[in-house]
Parts: C-alpha cells; structure tokens; sequence
C-alpha cells in the first residue's frame, strides 16, 4: 500500500470535521451536513456496469451494443434503465482548464453524445469517478494518469450535468483516510451533484482496499446507494468475512443485518450481479437474484448481454421479483431466522402483502420453515405464489419448502391481516472500558455459544439489530441463562421472546437485563485483552460495564 502523501493527508485531516460547499473557483468554505433529499432512488436503481465482464476493456462501440441488448431482450421495460461506464473511460489528462475529457480513442465521439445515444433508446446514464486524485484502476497502474476528483468536485458535477448523466458511481479505492474523511469527502461530491441542479443518482464505495467502512454507519445523509461489502466476484463463497474477493453467501452475511438502514431514497448496495457470467450453478445464480431482489439491492446486470442464454434471461426478467424489489415501501428483508444453515427473510409490501425467502446455506437439500405469525401475518388463511413457477397453494400459517442446496425459494404471501414488524437497527456494541467490541465467539451460531470482547470490525458476529428489547445477533438473541448470578457468562440462543433475552438500554449507559434487572452486562474483571468474557454481574455503572453504540 501507498503512504498518503502529505498534502491529501493534511486535506482529508480538514474535512474529517467539516463538509465543504464552493464559493467560487474552486475554494470551498466549511458547512454543516445536510441529509440527501434528492428526489432520486426512491425504489432500488436497476440497469447495467461494464465492470465485472469488460473492466477496462469498453469502448463507445460495446456500450452502444449493451444499451441495444437490453433495449431488445425486453429488459428496459422491466426496469433496467441505467447504463454505467465504470472506472477507464477518461483521457489520463484533463484539459487545460482542468475539465475531464472522453479518452480519444475508446470515445471518439464524446461522453455527451454517449449520453444522448443511450437517452434516445429510452435508457439512463450511468458513469463512475473517484474521490482522491486516483481511480481505482489508476491506483493499480491498470490506468495511467490521476484523474480522481480530488479538488475538482464542483467542476466535474458540473462536467457530468453537461453531459446529461443521470447516476454517478464515487468508488474511494485507497487505504488512506478515516470514515470521517471519507463522510466528508463523500459529501462533498454530494454537495456538488446538488448544486448542479439535475437529478443524479448517487452511489459511493467506500469499502475498497480501505478497511470495511460500509457497514459501520447509515450513509443515508450521504448518497443514495452505499456499498456494503469489498467487491464481488463470480463464485458463490469465497470464505471472506468481507475482504476482497467476495462470494455470493458471504456478501449475504455482512448485507442481511443492516436492513433498518434501507428506505426510499437510500439502500444497502451489495454490489453488482454476477447473474450469466458462468461461475456458479443455475441455483446459485437464481438464489443470488432471489437474494438481492429481496434484499431491495440494486439490480445492476454484470454479464455480456449480447450473449446472454435463455437461463440468463428467464432469471433477470422475473417480473414477481423485480416487483418485489421494485416495491414503493423501499424495505429490505429482515431476518426473521437463522441457524446457521436455514435462513429466513422476510420483506413487507406496500399492498400487504409479505415476500419470504427461505434460504438454504448449506451443502445438501434441506427443509426451511417459518410461519405466517413469524413474518408480521396474522390471519387463519393465506395464500403463498411460488416466484418462480407462479403456482399458489394456501395455509393456516405454515410456510415451508424443500430447498436445495444454495437454492433459494421465495414466496408472497397474501391474506390475512399485515402487522408492522419492529424495524430493526444494527449496530455494534463497544465496551467503555475495553474498546472493543461484543462479538460471538468464532461466529459460531450454536445454541450456549458464549460472548466475549473483541477488536471491533464489520463481521456479522459483531453485527446486532435491535427488535423490541431483544437483541439478535447470527440470528439469534443475546441470552442469558435462566439460573444467572453474578459472574454468570451470556450466551447466544435460538430466539423465544423470554424475558431472559430482554434487554434494556438505560440512561448510564449500562444495558440490564429483563429477568434479572439487578444484572447488567458487565466485561470480566474489567479486562481489555481480546477474547475476555462479557458476564452479567450486579449492576455498579462502572466503565466495564457501561456500552456504546457503535
């Protein structure tokens, strides 16, 4: 990795605790951080990237070709409308006012006639930059020049406005900086999008080569779309927490716990679609669409459209999913269980309705259930259209499926009357004394695993969403044994609504619980070292026993 160097170290240092907005020329005065009201994004952007197939290798040619593909597959009438030229579409030199420039051979014609081409096929235009001096290819000498946006925000939004883009893909691609610059540094472009006046569709990564920023905040007062995860890659585990590369499961695993954070105008970006590109079986690749459509990812394509195979095409052009995804309310499935190798997700809809996926995790066939009063119905019948063969059945309230292995089957259900499930939010819990963070020993997601403090990072076994007075976490809930005296060690269990696995929040910042009120959770003998136990122990309000959201 490369030492910043001293001039961006000493800029990034200034906007860690200002955002800045241009008040002429390129000089910028500090201001307060506004929420993005943009108007855009209000359901999931779908559309294509030239990344994942193409990298650096586009030219105008091919994106003309791709917009045609989607155009004549039936795809833009089903929704995917924004076409984006990701990293390598620039001239490595800006022009002698400082302006980005189309590189001359790859687009003779200009990103602006680009633009318009792609508008006039009833399409959106999508094109990527980067927040430091360096794109992502640049930074790994794929790409010459250094062409990021650094000190030219204003003028590249301008840049973009002009040439009729309508979504911007901010990827920050550099070990430097803290996720205050990077808050800062994102906003900034932001800002700059706003000022132009058209309607921009704004997404940013702030997870590559960087340590794992995404998942650490809601960038909802930032952009419209922020990546969760490192990048994607064309295989269905990768074993990676979130580090680069990333499988299909395992994005699934950092992704599932941030659903609070998803709303109209803003979402959890998973990454692109690796749907077509021939690195997994047809059942992973349904399970992948089943899972970002849920989800309410994204639906950016990443495959050669052009070549594109009928299993392809049936997959992306499921219009029960797409309707899913596209749902107004803007929810992301919540988990309404996991063991480790089932896993359940539920995602209310604006009509009432509620779609549940039932996940298969592991390597053999296996039967996933959950019940109708689990996913917010209530009701004595209800009827369950399989997406993908159309068929329905109806129940009592039982919601059940033969699952193969990595396969994915979703049902709507409908009837009966929708409650409004808690909206979970997720956070980590940080230890006053310790500063580190709670965490499920080895992620195990076995009944009695114990808790202990650890070095606080983005994994799921750190990952809690709050639901009621529970906290759940692997998807299961922070418990305490029913016989708990001081000293007692807490646990993870399957989750059963007792007041063992209650849980309250109180004014000194300690978090007691709901059976044994007297108990709080307490870090042992107030040690720091990695791998200390969290017990519970008679409440004092000392530090170990006071917590953080964090």
């Amino acid at each position: 990795m490369r030492k910043p160097r001293k001039w961006l170290t000493s800029v990034l240092g200034v906007l860690a605790v200002t955002l800045a907005t241009t008040v002429g020329g390129g000089v910028v005065a500090p201001r307060t951080a506004q929420a993005l009201e943009n108007g855009v994004a209000r359901t999931p952007p779908m559309g294509w990237n030239t990344w994942n197939t193409f990298g650096c290798n586009i030219n105008e040619t091919l994106i003309r070709q791709m917009a045609d593909a989607i155009v004549n597959h039936g795809l833009r009438d089903l929704g995917y409308k924004y076409v984006v030229v990701d990293d390598c579409w620039f001239n490595p030199d800006r022009d002698a006012q400082g302006n980005l420039q189309a590189h001359p051979q790859r687009f003779p014609s200009g990103m602006k006639a680009l633009g318009d081409y792609l508008h006039s096929r009833g399409l959106l235009f999508g094109i990527y930059q980067a927040p430091l001096d360096k794109t992502c290819a640049q930074y790994f000498n794929a790409f010459p020049g250094a062409t990021g946006s650094l000190g030219h925000e204003y003028q590249d939004a301008r840049q973009f406005a002009a040439w009729g883009v309508d979504y911007l893909k901010y990827d920050w691609c550099s070990p430097t900086g803290t996720i205050n610059d990077q808050v800062a540094r994102f906003g900034l472009m932001r800002d700059a999008l706003a000022a132009t006046g058209r309607p921009i569709v704004y997404s940013i990564n702030p997870n590559s080569i960087h340590e794992k920023t995404g998942p650490q905040r809601n960038w909802s007062d930032v952009a419209n779309l922020w990546r969760t995860t490192e990048d994607i890659t064309n295989k269905w585990d990768t074993g990676q927490t979130n580090g680069y590369p990333m499988g299909i499961q395992n994005i699934v695993n950092v992704n599932v716990p941030l659903a609070g954070y998803a709303a109209p105008g803003g979402f959890n970006d998973p990454d692109m679609m690796e749907v077509g590109r021939g690195g997994m079986t047809d059942t992973e690749m349904r399970s992948h669409f089943a899972l970002w459509a849920i989800m309410a990812a994204p639906l950016m394509m990443g495959n050669d459209l052009r070549s594109a195979d009928a299993a392809t095409l049936t997959i992306l052009r499921n219009e029960h999913l797409i309707a899913i995804n596209q749902d107004t309310l803007g929810r992301q499935a919540v988990q309404v269980s996991h063991d480790g190798t089932r896993r359940v997700l539920a995602k209310r809809l604006a009509n009432g309705d509620v779609a549940v996926a039932l996940f298969n995790q592991g390597a053999s066939t296996t039967t996933v259930s959950t019940t109708a009063a689990a996913i917010g119905k209530t009701g004595t019948s209800f009827t369950l259209r399989d997406v993908w063969t159309n068929g329905t059945v109806t129940t009592t309230g039982a919601i059940s499926a033969s699952v193969p292995a990595h396969g994915t089957v979703v049902y709507r259900v409908s009837g009966g009357t929708t409650t409004e499930p808690p909206t979970p939010t997720t956070f980590r819990l940080r230890s006053e004394s310790a500063g580190r963070c709670l965490d499920v020993d080895n992620s195990s997601t076995a009944n009695g695993t114990a808790a202990l403090i650890w070095d606080c990072h983005g994994g799921t076994n750190q990952q809690i969403s709050q639901q009621g007075q529970t906290l759940r976490i692997l998807g299961k809930c922070l418990d305490l044994p029913t016989n708990a005296v001081n000293g007692t060690r807490v646990q993870i269990w399957d989750c059963h609504g007792g007041t063992n696995q209650q849980w309250t929040f109180n004014g000194n910042g300690t978090i007691s619980n709901g059976r044994s009120p007297s108990l709080c959770l307490d870090v042992n003998n107030g040690g720091t070292a990695n791998g200390t136990a969290v017990i519970v122990w008679g409440c004092h309000g000392n530090a170990n026993q006071r917590w953080n959201r964090a």
